[in-house]
């Protein structure tokens, strides 16, 4: 085993209710009934992370993230309040990324404001996509014409670093309308664009009763590739499996997931990974998943999960399983620092993914092909 390098630090922030539960949503969300618990949840997260601290102690957060459920549905002021008590906690990076996923069917004038007098830098719409049908079809909140308000209000309250998340392969959609989609996209100009095939996950409604006019196989992979080559000639370069950047405004917190970096992960169902350096360990810990349930013990041992050592064996499989999701892939380098582990544990199955012409090896950087990336589950699985 070589020794094990602390990498860069990241903070996740679930906050767990919703309007409604979309259809083919597999995240731990859950439809706000009455009045949320805004006040006790803020003091609940906190005292998750001064239970989680010791983890972390002098280490500096390079992102947070605030995921859900609808993290916009949580007010301005509740926000600014977890912010300042976990900045007087732990040490933020100098221009710290911190991204608040929002739905479009939430967004109030003046409430994008004062997210940014709060610290928020980066915005992640949910759009999903600009066919009224296919919001229908997908069970969300909100209309196009709700999508382009929220954002044109967003960027007229100074935000200037916005994803937009979008899906194709949507019950009832043609390759013309993807296409429209990414249109009305590019209008909006966003620094960033999720486009992400929708997939019916376990446990969904959509799994137990999938809805009619689902693009097969061969139409999908049309609406990819063609919805690439559209990004592409936007300026949009793809840097993951599902992501498309303007140069310089790939998403840090995001990047530091695929790279096998650290993560505290705070709040109900929140999973986090931390590399130990006193027993030269990494340790995946994860929250109890009921919002009622976590309220109520929150920052005790109660409110966790689970508490997962990741050995050695199983190290190879982790890492190439985020880190095989980037176009650039990686350099070996990076396995050893991330993992303890020499090159020569994953020298063996790079040659044989080389040999089948899913990896390009090049002076120790290892990077996926196009067809290691159309098959990335295929070459994952080597790591097994």
């Amino acid at each position: 085993m070589a020794p094990l390098h602390p990498p860069p630090l990241s903070l996740y922030v679930h906050l767990p209710w919703c309007v409604r539960k979309c259809p083919y949503c597999d995240f731990n969300s859950h439809e706000g009934r009455g009045a949320l618990p805004f006040d006790a949840y803020v003091d609940a997260l906190l005292a998750d992370l001064d239970h989680d601290l010791p983890l972390v102690w002098g280490r500096t957060v390079q992102t947070v993230f605030f995921g859900g459920g609808t993290p916009s549905l949580f007010p301005p002021e509740h926000i600014d309040r977890f912010l300042q008590g976990a900045s007087s906690r732990l040490r933020f990076a100098p221009g710290c990324e911190i991204t608040l996923e929002t739905n479009p069917g939430t967004a109030e004038h003046g409430r994008f404001e004062l997210y940014r007098d709060a610290g928020v830098n980066r915005l992640s719409f949910g759009i999903q996509s600009f066919d009224d049908g296919c919001l229908q079809r997908l069970g969300r909140i909100h209309d196009s014409h709700e999508a382009d308000a929220a954002v044109k209000l967003a960027q007229d309250a100074g935000f200037d670093n916005i994803n937009l998340d979008l899906m194709y392969a949507l019950p009832q959609q043609t390759l013309a309308m993807a296409e429209r989609d990414l249109e009305r996209a590019f209008a909006l100009q966003p620094t960033h664009i999720s486009h992400y095939q929708l997939t019916l996950e376990p446990n969904t409604v959509f799994a137990a009763r999938p809805p009619q006019g689902i693009p097969d196989d061969d139409a999908s992979w049309d609406m990819q590739e063609h919805c690439q080559e559209l990004l592409a000639a936007q300026g949009y370069a793809q840097y993951e499996v599902s992501a498309y950047a303007r140069p310089g405004r790939q998403c840090a917190h995001n990047l530091n997931y695929w790279r096998y970096g650290d993560y505290l992960g705070i709040g109900a169902g929140a999973h986090g990974k931390l590399t130990l350096g006193h027993d030269e360990s990494i340790l995946r810990r994860w929250k109890i998943k009921h919002p009622a349930a976590y309220l109520a013990v929150a920052g005790k041992p109660d409110a966790i999960g689970g508490d997962d050592r990741i050995e050695a064996a199983r190290r190879p499989f982790e890492f190439m399983l985020n880190a095989l999701r980037l176009v650039d892939g990686f350099d070996v380098n990076l396995f050893s620092m991330r993992t303890g582990l020499p090159a020569d544990a994953i020298g063996g199955k790079l040659r044989q993914a080389e040999e089948a012409g899913w990896l390009a090896i090049e002076a120790g950087h290892a990077r996926p092909t196009e067809a290691g990336r159309r098959f990335n589950n295929d070459l994952v699985s080597l790591f097994l």
